[in-house]
């Protein structure tokens, strides 16, 4: 999905964020039924370790995490080593990018435990089963209220704002070549216009000054002028392509904590972002494979997941955080677009967007 590194600061509160080494002795994983089960997954993987823990005692498996990079990275990774995966489970392919992994083979099919908890809306692989859905959140524009304050401005609302002459030289994205957020606001606008309009819009969007970094990490806490980071830095972009739960994350974090979030979320401009689980083809331990995507959709995890990830669950009746509900509601009518629509038309969507962009 991304690097939300909010979670990188959280180490310090009591977060599991392990990495491992392929190579390393495994325990025993080399043996279906052996008592190690390793998760490939992105940079941004974490969990507390008392839920952990409970799933390790329960189980009787060790889990041990191989981190792998941004979803991009880790995915094309997924993909090379398939026929002799770094592990048993990988977890962190998105809908923007689940069609390359499933057309290449990465994952056997297997139907968790607990799927009839999951709302139908994520299940995109429903009839095959070879990935299960874990989390959900939205890619959108986020700003900084003070700016917008200081300078009696309406923040934008929507992808028609962002065009507009008050907002010129305000925005930072992402590169869609290289990040998941990039990307997914890249297919944002594509699905807001359509086939014949997207190009159109980015011409208008790059005359009125968006400015486009690599990543997540860069644009959201080195030019943008909201975060904690790029307060630090003096960033000079209130406008960024983030999260809806980046702001409770500025409240949560926050040194001294805010009693308000100092960022807000331009509504009008998200795209929904699901990301799932897949036992991986040539797993090692496909026994202890099955149990740890039975755990990721359940209720422990589930209800864990929103303040280690900062994404919402999408087990039915698992609880949010009040945080999110205050700072960061989902999206109420996020853009959406059809898996099979993102497999035809995604490489070719990025190679126009990167000449017409970047050029």
């Amino acid at each position: 999905m991304h690097t939300r590194t909010f979670v990188a600061a959280a180490v310090g509160l009591g977060l599991v964020t392990l990495s491992a080494c392929g190579s390393s002795d495994d325990g025993g994983s080399s043996q279906s039924g052996g008592k190690t089960v390793t998760l490939v997954s992105h940079d941004s993987w974490a969990v507390s370790k008392n839920v952990l823990a409970d799933f390790e005692k329960q189980s009787g498996y060790q889990v041990k995490v191989l981190k792998d990079g941004d979803a991009g990275q880790a995915v094309n990774k997924a993909i090379l080593t398939k026929d002799n995966p770094q592990g048993d489970v990988f977890f962190g392919v998105d809908n923007t990018l689940l069609s390359r992994a499933l057309d290449n083979g990465v994952f056997q099919p297997y139907e968790a435990k607990g799927l009839d908890q999951v709302d139908g809306q994520y299940q995109l692989d429903a009839g095959k089963h070879r990935v299960t859905p874990v989390d959900h959140g939205d890619i959108c524009v986020n700003y900084d209220k003070k700016y917008f304050a200081d300078h009696k401005l309406a923040p934008p609302a929507t992808f028609d704002d962002l065009v507009k002459p008050a907002y010129k030289n305000l925005l930072v994205t992402e590169n869609a070549s290289t990040s998941s957020p990039g990307l997914g606001f890249l297919l944002g606008t594509a699905a807001k216009y359509g086939d014949e309009g997207w190009e159109g819009y980015w011409k208008k969007l790059k005359a009125n000054g968006v400015k486009v970094v690599d990543g997540w990490e860069q644009a959201y806490n080195e030019e943008f002028s909201g975060s904690a980071g790029g307060r630090k830095a003096g960033a000079d972009r209130p406008l960024v392509v983030s999260y809806a739960s980046s702001p409770p994350a500025e409240v949560i974090y926050g040194d001294p904590k805010p009693t308000t979030a100092p960022t807000g979320v331009a509504a009008g401009t998200c795209f929904r972002q699901v990301e799932f689980a897949g036992l991986l083809s040539n797993a090692k331990n496909s026994e202890g494979g099955k149990a740890l995507i039975d755990f990721l959709i359940s209720k422990p995890f589930q209800e864990d997941m929103p303040l280690n990830m900062f994404v919402y669950p999408v087990a039915k009746g698992a609880a949010v955080p009040a945080e999110f509900t205050e700072y960061g509601p989902a999206a109420k009518d996020p853009e959406t677009m059809d898996p099979a629509k993102v497999a035809a038309d995604r490489d070719q969507w990025v190679k126009s967007w990167t000449s017409l962009v970047l050029k």
